[in-house]
């Protein structure tokens, strides 16, 4: 199949357990078999898995794949994020995704940088062109952003400052992402737009999610996953059905690739994957 050359990747967060990192592991192993361009490894709000982060990360590395560590910098200073990135450069680190980040809760100094093109500047400013430096899109719109213009405004400023390439919010309406390309395009932007995918295998999950992110459920698909209960196979087969279709769709109509979104779990995104022809 033709969209089977596209690239892929996968995203994973720190595990907090022994448990958890065992399976992050295995996961790993079997992802890997899709030859994935690199793992990405999540960053938690303030940076407060900074630690995990760079341990995920390493971990990747000395099993010989691609990783590329999150930063965000909500809550950091120039020194703090400057250190950071400069143990990735030590260790060998050629892809960061640079993000604003999460607000944590109680959190009253928001640091040095108020959005993430102040980060994309610091890091070609302090680094060159070491890293491959990768920003979030939204082709549904940023929850906090005051218009869908200012939203791709923004995004424009982050690609201007230095992006190299972007990754979605994951989202279920193949549309919302075209439009968003072609409205980015108009606007200047070259880099590629590479949609975010988010397997579906448990509905509350989804929800809370998506509420927090901002990611639109259609009604139709809500209402059809509402139908199913308890029946949490009947999910997962159907979840399964709509997300290859919606990524075959992305594929066939050009998108440069294809970034999942794992939940540190194999099994769905293994058979979207083997289902694509990867």
């Amino acid at each position: 199949m033709k969209s089977a050359l596209r690239p892929i990747s996968f995203e994973f967060f720190p595990p907090k357990t022994p448990e958890g990192a065992a399976k992050l592991a295995a996961a790993r192993q079997q992802l890997a078999q899709f030859k994935p361009e690199f793992f990405s490894v999540t960053f938690g709000a303030g940076g407060t898995t900074q630690e995990g982060t760079l341990r995920a990360v390493l971990a990747i590395r000395e099993a010989g794949f691609a990783a590329a560590p999150h930063l965000s910098c909500i809550g950091a200073t120039r020194d703090s994020i400057r250190a950071i990135v400069q143990q990735y450069k030590d260790h060998g680190i050629r892809h960061i995704v640079a993000l604003r980040g999460d607000i944590p809760s109680g959190m009253v100094d928001l640091g040095e940088f108020r959005h993430a093109n102040e980060l994309v500047s610091f890091l070609r400013s302090e680094f060159g062109d070491w890293f491959h430096i990768e920003v979030a899109a939204y082709p549904e719109f940023h929850p906090q952003s005051v218009s869908a213009e200012a939203d791709l405004a923004h995004f424009v400023r982050k690609v201007r400052a230095g992006a190299d390439s972007a990754i979605t919010q994951y989202f279920f309406n193949a549309d919302a992402y075209f439009r968003f390309v072609d409205e980015a395009q108009a606007r200047g932007v070259q880099i590629p737009i590479v949609p975010g995918i988010m397997p579906i295998q448990n509905y509350s999950q989804l929800q809370r999610f998506s509420d927090m992110c901002g990611a639109e459920i259609p009604r139709w698909l809500r209402l059809r996953l509402q139908g199913f209960g308890d029946d949490s196979a009947s999910i997962r087969a159907f979840g399964l059905d709509v997300v290859t279709e919606l990524a075959d769709r992305l594929l066939d109509a050009g998108a440069p690739g294809l970034h999942f979104y794992t939940l540190n779990s194999a099994a769905a995104v293994s058979t979207i994957c083997q289902r694509l022809g990867y």
